[in-house]
């Protein structure tokens, strides 16, 4: 029988990580940023109707179910921590964040956590951090995570307080956003909200930034306010467009048919059929991704 893994046989996941909560949406979610490969992978564990962990510095990733499974009973993320915590073989080497959906929540960092590490909870959130440029990185997790706005950005904006603040001392090189919502997955199916990860790349927070705007333009549909009409030179520039992508756009004084039928085409092939309307008006945020991709 092979042994279980322990400190000094696995690399540390030293990063920094904040697990929040909007109560008047019921979301619930975890943002985290390392210099490690893939960090989504390890750090973040998060369900509807029960809460966010993260579990971190030599992470034990079985705190990650087993945490949700005692968050679903009703315990309290202090009372889960204390629990985790003493079933585990090597407590000091371990670091975690917790909040449920009413806005509890709790932190702990053991004594072994590579300095600078520590963590503050409050009301709606949990932020942590270790082999960190000095406390100011957490400061900076719990200020981006108070601004205004949906839980994403709040989340986003905490990282990227964190690492103006100095961030993780070996730099940067993953990140990862989950968000769980009930029904809030793709087709209303399961409650993955958001899940993007970015495992590999020089600036990951920014490239994280812009894949949580892909996101919302593919999966996100038309506000009121973003609904142009086709016609005049809006009609002509889409037609100029769709032309310059491979398209064959009529060529008649309104929005014709077959103008129509190749917008729809476009639609489809690039996945904003949320987007897609029978009416003579083009969604505004589709309008300026087919004018940076003709651009390109």
């Amino acid at each position: 029988m092979s042994k279980c893994p322990q400190r000094g046989e696995l690399p540390a996941v030293a990063t920094f990580s904040i697990v929040g909560c909007d109560m008047e949406t019921g979301e619930v979610g975890v943002a985290v940023q390392s210099k490690f490969l893939a960090v989504g992978s390890v750090v973040p564990w998060v369900q509807s109707g029960a809460g966010a962990i993260a579990t971190q510095s030599w992470a034990n990733t079985s705190y990650g179910p087993k945490g949700l499974e005692l968050l679903r009973s009703g315990m309290h993320p202090q009372a889960v921590i204390d629990k985790l915590v003493a079933d585990d073989p090597d407590p000091d080497a371990r670091q975690i964040g917790i909040v449920d959906m009413s806005g509890r929540s709790a932190t702990y960092t053991g004594k072994a956590c590579f300095d600078y590490a520590g963590g503050v909870a409050g009301p709606g959130f949990a932020a942590q951090g270790n082999f960190l440029a000095s406390s100011a990185v957490v400061n900076g997790l719990v200020k981006g995570f108070q601004t205004e706005g949906v839980l994403a950005d709040r989340l986003l904006s905490a990282l990227k307080l964190a690492q103006a603040a100095g961030g993780d001392r070996r730099g940067m090189q993953s990140a990862a956003l989950y968000i769980a919502k009930v029904s809030g997955g793709y087709g209303g199916f399961n409650d993955r909200l958001v899940d993007l990860r970015v495992d590999e790349h020089t600036s990951p927070i920014d490239e994280l930034t812009r894949l949580l705007h892909l996101q919302r333009l593919y999966f996100g549909r038309t506000a009121e306010g973003d609904r142009i009409p086709l016609r005049g030179d809006t009609l002509s520039e889409v037609r100029d467009l769709l032309s310059t992508l491979g398209y064959h756009p009529g060529t008649g004084s309104g929005y014709d048919d077959e103008t129509k039928k190749e917008l729809q085409e476009y639609f489809l092939t690039e996945n904003f059929d949320d987007r897609w309307t029978e009416e003579s008006t083009i969604d505004r945020m589709v309008l300026e991704f087919m004018r940076n991709q003709a651009k390109a």
